[in-house]
């Protein structure tokens, strides 16, 4: 009778032990959570993003004046920003994507699963692209993207932003014309197919065109145009121009280029 006694005393008091040690674990989970919540949200960015860097790149960078080329700038404050960040893979695809496991576990725009045969062909017909050795001999590099809004009109910002060693444009942004206001220097044009410039001589003949693959099929137009293939589109572009005119007889919607 003692012995169960004691058995019963002992059950109780491991499972009373169980109990405060799951209660002071939850309520440790639940803090923690708590102060994740409050610093940054679910894909693990700051909450409360503002221009205050952080103490110790606010020391690193204290003597570099307004303008000057920070080195590793843009990489710590992102970092600051982002802790998830990081930059393993190389600028632009080459031979080695297959080294790149997470990006191929993603269908596009988020990675490149299921393209590796087109990737491939694509590779194999160019050459391993890369910054110009000019750029790439820079320690660092000051960089803009010139948007394609009409905010920049009339604003005189072109030598400006020819002054930078990188510039960026976006799809088939006009230069010709108006480099007194965005500058006639473009180092990479970013675009997709529905985006790009049609004519091969409106191209600058010294910058990089970057595809941003969004779907499968952009990767598929890619490869026409570099095997010079004819190109199929990715949508049917005169069959969306006959849907939006309908929509605009309809007066769903208002035509506000004149060009539909």
């Amino acid at each position: 009778m003692g012995l169960l006694v004691f058995m019963r005393n002992l059950l109780l008091a491991l499972c009373l032990f169980l109990v405060l040690g799951f209660l002071y674990y939850s309520a440790w989970k639940l803090h923690l959570l708590r102060w994740e919540d409050t610093k940054y949200d679910k894909l693990g960015f700051l909450l409360k993003l503002d221009s205050k860097l952080p103490p110790e790149l606010a020391s690193k960078y204290a003597n570099f004046s307004e303008g000057v080329c920070k080195p590793g700038y843009a990489s710590a404050l992102m970092t600051s920003i982002f802790p998830k960040f990081s930059k393993p893979a190389p600028m632009f695809l080459d031979d080695s994507f297959k080294k790149w496991a997470r990006i191929r576990d993603f269908v596009p725009p988020f990675g490149i699963k299921g393209q590796d045969n087109l990737i491939k062909a694509i590779l194999s017909a160019t050459k391993e692209y890369r910054l110009t050795p000019a750029l790439d001999s820079l320690s660092c590099r000051r960089c803009i993207i010139v948007g394609n809004g009409g905010v920049l009109a009339n604003k005189s910002l072109g030598l400006k932003i020819d002054d930078y060693d990188v510039v960026v444009r976006l799809n088939s942004a006009p230069v010709k014309g108006f480099e007194k206001d965005v500058g006639g220097k473009t180092t990479l044009r970013i675009t997709y197919p529905e985006g790009a410039i049609q004519k091969l001589e409106q191209y600058e003949k010294d910058s990089f065109f970057v595809l941003a693959g969004f779907k499968w099929q952009d990767f598929k137009w890619l490869k026409y145009i570099v095997y010079k293939e004819k190109v199929s589109w990715t949508h049917n572009i005169q069959r969306e121009k006959e849907f939006l005119r309908k929509l605009v007889k309809a007066r769903v919607i208002t035509d506000l280029t004149s060009g539909i």
